[in-house]
C-alpha cells in the first residue's frame, strides 16, 4: 500500500474516511476468488449506500497500541466515532447509525 491514487473530485464528500488530506487514498482491490466474504461485505455495503468502498483499519487510536483482539476491537469501536465494525461473520452496528 506504498501508492495513492487522486480521489475522483466529485467522491471526495462521498468517500472522506480513505481520503487524505492531499485528495488521495491507498486503495487495495479484493476480488470474490481472493477472499469471498470480503468481497460480498463490500458488495453488500454497495447495494445499501450506493459506496463500493470500505476502510480497512489497523484500529489504532491516538495514544492506543493497535487492536490486537476482538476485545481490543469492540472496545476501540465503542470508544471512537465508528457506525458499525465487521468482525469474523458478525456486523456490529451502533444504534444511532
Amino acid at each position: 500500500m506504498a501508492i495513492t491514487y487522486n480521489v475522483l473530485p466529485e467522491k471526495i464528500t462521498e468517500i472522506p474516511t480513505p481520503t487524505h488530506v492531499d485528495n488521495t487514498a491507498r486503495v487495495q482491490t479484493v476480488s470474490k476468488i481472493q477472499h469471498g466474504s470480503y468481497y460480498d461485505l463490500i458488495r453488500n455495503f454497495e447495494y445499501e449506500t450506493g459506496i463500493p468502498v470500505v476502510t480497512n483499519t489497523s484500529l489504532n487510536v491516538k495514544d492506543q497500541p493497535i487492536c490486537l483482539s476482538p476485545v481490543d476491537a469492540i472496545s476501540t469501536f465503542y470508544s471512537t466515532g465508528m457506525d458499525g465494525i465487521a468482525l469474523g461473520n458478525y456486523l456490529l452496528l451502533k444504534e444511532d447509525a
